[in-house]
Formats: C-alpha cells, structure tokens, sequence
C-alpha cells in the first residue's frame, strides 16, 4: 500500500506539473489519476492531518467562506491544506491533499479545510470524517443535477450518517440549514443575523415552508429568499437562538458589524459589497473560534483577502470600473442585484448565462430572479449575453427593457465593449458559472490595455 500511495502522489505532482504548463489550474484531474493508482490515498492522507479537517458546503458562498477560514488559520501559524481554487469534487479534494504531500507521502499539515459540492459529500465522507462541517445556505440550483431543495438536503444527510462525530457550524437564519442540527441529534452551532437589517424579496423561496411539518414559516423579520428569524406556527420547529450573534449591521461605504459569542464580541469593518458576505465572513470567523479555541486576527485576513474570481471582483479600464461577480441561481442573482441597486450611481449593467453542463442546462430559474430591480432610471445601459442570450432577452423584455433598449451578443468580448459604451459611471457584469472565467480573461486583457475597442 505504502509503495502506489507513493506512486499516486508523484502520478499526481507530475500531472499538475503538466496541466499548469498547458495554462489548466491542474486541480482536478490530477486528483483523477492518483485515485486510480490508489484507491484509500484520501483516507490514508486525512489520517496525517494533526488537528481537525473541515468541509464547508452550501449553495452560495462555499467558496469565500472556506478560503477566508483557511486564511485565519494560517495566520495563527498553522499549516492548511485547502483546496482554493474551488474544485469541489472528490478529485479536486484528493489533489489539494496530493500537492501539500512530499513525494514520500508525509503530510504535514495542521489542519485541513475543504470545500465539498454537496452532491459530491456522500462520496468524500466515504473517504474522510471531518470534525466540522460548516454549511452557508441551501437554495434552488441547478434544477438538472439536484433537481429540489430536498435532494441536496438528502445528499448532506447521507454524507453526515457516515460521519457521526462530525461537529455541525450552521447559518442558523436559513431553515434548511437549520433541519441538519435538529434531525441529526449531534453537536451544532448556529450562526445568526439578529436583528432586522433590511428585507428583500423572497424571489419564490421553496425554503420559506417548513421541514417538518410544511407549513407556511412565519417571520419576526426577513433577510433575503428563506433567511431570517422564522417560526413554524403549526409544530416546534424555529430559528435556535443563536451562538454566534451577528448584530450591528452597516451596509454603507462597505461592511461593518459585530459578532458576540459568549462574553466575547469582535468587530469587523471591511471594504466588502453585498449583505450575503456578513455570512461567509461571520462563518468563516466562527469556524476558526470554534477549532483555535481564540480568535484569530481576523481584521489582518480580511484586509489582506483577494476575492476569488468573480467575487464582485474590480477592473479599470480606459478609467472605467467594471465589477465582476459570479451569480449562479435565483438567490445568487437577487443578492448581486440588491448590491448593484444600492449603488447610487449612474450604472451599466451586463447579464451573462450560459448552459453547460457545470453551469446547469435548465435555466428556467431566469424568471425566479428579480430582474425587475433593474427597472430604474439609474440603469443606463444593459446588455446580454451568453449562449442564453435569447432567453435573457426575453425575459428582459417581461422586465420592461425593448429591443432596442437592450445589446444582445453571444460574444463575450463584444458584450463587455457594449457595457463599457454605455453612459454609466461605474459597469457591472452578472454571469454564471462558466462565462466568468472567460469574461474575467477578457476584463484583464483590456485592463492591461490589449485589445480594447478590437
């Protein structure tokens, strides 16, 4: 065993080598390989990390939350594997473990954090049982591959009966988070808003009725899609009270607000958009507090953080901002647009979905989202695009938005000229999974002054 352990890491090592040559990020594939040659090379790795390994999933923010968790706890001096570059499947995982492997197959890591896809729990679980498992929210996505809600629910369970030592961090507002600490009878934390900051449109939550009973949740008050303090009228299921208290909130100039746990409480003032980050930064914070038994230095962290692609990601260009953000689904895209909205200036936006397969290929959740915020005189100029351009036309135009008021183009590189064109002071570009990847090639392309007007 010990013999194609070894063999598993150098196949491994050498086809990162080889994908980064040919310009691939070499963190998935890899991975692939070294399964493959040996099969327990998961197990036989996770078994090394000297402290607590910790999956984080959930529909939206997987990927900020786990990335900053990591980052605090390399700032208290430990060593980390983490997959950052967001492959979330059982390969992406395997090679994360692979790279920080010497080719003897030594790991010497402190702790492991790891973002798992949700559907991808129940065959990772098979192979490592981590202490914690932080879980940001559950919503509609990509109706093709998790069909409801209910089956990602169902996926978590399973992956969960596998790990029954598994600690639960839980954003305690959304009730299908929530079910996970009250069904599975282990130790949970919840992570809550608490108070009202400001309520936003459900955009058809399936998440607002109860687990248990189905009832119709009522609210004290309401964040945004199934999140906030809800009640069931008809049984006992409600929002915990909360471990982690998030209270007050400012959404101006950036984010700022106060976390109390216990006796302690720490404060965050970060130059960060959108209200869905008070989430991810709150999580991450409280799964660090959780495995350090302190507090990191977390104000350093945020400060230093570079967003991941498309995270409401900055570009200049010819002295024009244009701000990238990754929106995937219904929630995704009304949090993206509540930012948007909340600038006051001038703007011009772009929408961008495509349909592969990783993006999902029902894109009927189109008319689950609120584009009808974009009606307003502040909107100066829309385009669409992507291979669903069509659709977005479509649907632009049930929104209010003629033809004629509208650019529509496949081409992402004539999308972004039609964006820059337009007469507002700042630009935004709204895309899903896989158009930000290529639009953010195009976007520092023309930042570094190649090809703009081309």
């Amino acid at each position: 065993m010990r013999i194609r352990l070894i063999l598993a890491i150098w196949a491994c090592k050498l086809a990162i080598f080889a994908s980064r040559l040919l310009g691939k990020n070499g963190s998935s594939m890899p991975g692939q390989v070294a399964l493959k040659i040996c099969p327990r090379i998961m197990t036989l790795l996770a078994g090394q990390v000297k402290q607590d390994i910790i999956v984080v999933c959930g529909t939206n923010g997987k990927t900020t939350t786990n990335t900053l968790l990591s980052a605090m706890l390399e700032s208290s001096g430990h060593r980390v594997v983490c997959n950052q570059l967001g492959a979330n499947m059982i390969w992406g995982v395997c090679c994360a473990f692979c790279e920080k492997t010497d080719l003897w197959g030594r790991l010497h890591a402190d702790f492991a954090c790891l973002e798992v896809d949700e559907a991808s729990t129940v065959k990772v679980f098979a192979h490592i049982k981590p202490d914690y498992m932080v879980i940001t929210n559950l919503f509609q996505d990509q109706l093709d591959r998790y069909g409801e809600v209910d089956l990602t629910v169902d996926f978590l369970r399973r992956a969960l009966a596998l790990s029954p030592e598994t600690k639960l961090v839980l954003n305690g507002d959304d009730p299908v988070v929530s079910q996970l600490g009250e069904e599975t009878g282990r130790v949970a934390y919840y992570v809550c808003v608490d108070e009202k900051v400001r309520e936003e449109s459900s955009g058809g939550s399936e998440g607002r009725f109860c687990s248990f009973c189905g009832s119709p949740l009522s609210y004290a008050y309401h964040h945004y899609s199934q999140l906030g303090n809800f009640t069931c009228p008809n049984c006992d299921f409600r929002r915990h009270e909360p471990d982690f208290r998030v209270h007050g909130v400012g959404l101006e100039n950036g984010l700022s607000f106060k976390l109390t746990h216990g006796d302690k409480t720490a404060a965050f003032d970060v130059d960060y958009r959108g209200f869905y980050n008070v989430y991810n930064i709150a999580l991450s914070y409280s799964g660090a507090v959780l495995v350090l038994d302190k507090a990191p230095d977390h104000q350093a962290v945020l400060s230093e953080y570079q967003p991941q692609t498309g995270r409401m990601e900055s570009f200049t260009i010819n002295g024009k901002t244009v701000i990238l953000n990754l929106a995937k689904n219904p929630a995704g895209f009304n949090q993206a647009l509540s930012t948007v909205m909340a600038d006051t200036r001038k703007k011009n936006v772009l929408i961008g979905v495509n349909d592969n397969p990783s993006d999902g290929q029902d894109i009927s959740w189109i008319w689950s989202v609120d584009f009808e915020r974009l009606s307003d005189e502040s909107v100066k100029n829309l385009v669409v695009t992507g291979y669903r351009a069509d659709d977005l036309m479509l649907r632009m135009k049930h929104v209010g938005f003629s033809e004629s008021q509208q650019v529509k183009t496949r081409d992402l590189k004539e999308a972004v000229c039609g964006l820059l064109a337009g007469e507002g002071e700042v630009s935004y570009a709204l895309v899903n999974y896989t158009v930000v990847f290529t639009m953010q090639e195009i976007l520092k392309e023309m930042e570094g002054g190649a090809g703009y007007g081309a």
